[in-house]
């Protein structure tokens, strides 16, 4: 099409332009559709799922005494004579329990070895031979404590033998000399123990210990401490002291052994304090003067990065260390709502509701 670029007036054209003249027009080119462009395509990154906080299951047994006392040994009614080499027997009824958790720990106290060696001049003298630890392994017991008043039965020598034995048979032992770490789906848990009995270990002897867990990445620490009077109910001052010290400086939970007895749970700074789990299975005795006991199931909730406990969610399980009148070395729960069942709670002071 042509486009004048002239404005024309109602005169006519001839009026104005000559025959001769020609006006100069300006041909504009066809209008050429333009083509969309494509877009390029971004690619988006796949998002890094975050991490659920795990939930790691550790369940504590009180006092584990896998022998006879020297001075009775192989008698009538004694552990030995009692157990028989079968090294399924003391742990039957908890086994499988055990089984589900991700770890279990408890206060061994005894040692590994030859009952004939040299040994301190003492009441209670325990000597287990090594093959039994086979008891440990079949019971899912895979760490235990050794800050104690019988882990030095036969002296350095005893001591180091247990500690080999343990080793070879993939138990971890902690005590006030040496930590354990245990790693579960990521969560490394850090173990020591004190032995106050004799000892004089504070709190204070505790923190380059638990210093060391934390410079070790352990996220969860638990302390084994050996403290207390025997047959009381009721924690000590000392107790008392030592335990919220070991909480404040970082301890996440504390559990307790030798009393012989259980004695009550303490909720403090968020954090329990458990001053005694008494005896759980207790080859020292024939008899029991007080059997009850228990397994304490502690939940860790782990935060958003699972970098610490951000919550603790506690089980108590009411066990009686023997299945009949006298001891008989395989401990046993006790019935479900029975008088002994709720004996067990209110020695601890605890409140549980059971579905």
């Amino acid at each position: 099409m042509l486009i004048a670029s002239v404005v024309l007036n109602a005169c006519s054209i001839n009026n104005i332009f000559p025959a001769e003249t020609s006006v100069q027009v300006q041909e504009t080119a066809p209008a050429v559709p333009t083509a969309t462009p494509t877009p390029t395509p971004v690619p988006t990154s796949t998002p890094t799922p975050t991490p659920a906080p795990e939930h790691i299951v550790v369940s504590f047994l009180g006092d584990l005494t896998l022998a006879d006392a020297l001075a009775w040994s192989g008698a009538a009614g004694s552990f030995d004579a009692v157990v028989d080499g079968d090294w399924t027997y003391c742990f039957q009824n908890c086994a499988d329990y055990l089984a589900t958790d991700d770890l279990t720990y408890a206060n061994f106290e005894g040692t590994y070895g030859d009952e004939t060696a040299s040994h301190m001049n003492k009441e209670f003298v325990f000597a287990n031979v090594p093959e039994s630890v086979q008891m440990l392994i079949n019971g899912s017991i895979e760490a235990v404590n050794l800050a104690n008043n019988h882990s030095y039965d036969y002296w350095e020598e005893g001591l180091i033998t247990t500690q080999e034995t343990l080793e070879e048979a993939g138990i971890l032992w902690s005590n006030q000399h040496q930590t354990a770490i245990y790693e579960v789906r990521g969560i490394k848990i850090g173990m020591f123990g004190i032995d106050m009995i004799g000892n004089g270990d504070t709190a204070e002897t505790a923190y380059p210990l638990i210093d060391e867990l934390r410079e070790q990445g352990c996220q969860i620490i638990i302390a084994s401490c050996h403290w207390g009077v025997e047959r009381y109910y009721e924690p000590t001052n000392d107790q008392i002291y030592v335990g919220h010290a070991l909480i404040d400086y970082g301890v996440d939970i504390v559990v307790g052994a030798h009393p012989h007895r259980l004695e009550p749970i303490e909720v403090y700074n968020g954090r329990y304090i458990l001053y005694s789990l008494s005896n759980f299975c207790f080859g020292g005795n024939t008899g029991l003067s007080d059997p009850d006991s228990c397994i304490v199931r502690c939940e860790f909730v782990m935060d958003e990065t699972n970098s610490y406990v951000e919550d603790y969610n506690l089980t108590i399980v009411p066990y009686s260390q023997t299945s009949f009148a006298s001891n008989d070395y395989c401990p046993m729960p006790y019935e479900w709502e029975s008088p002994e069942y709720y004996r067990v709670f209110d020695r601890l002071n605890w409140n549980q509701e059971d579905e």
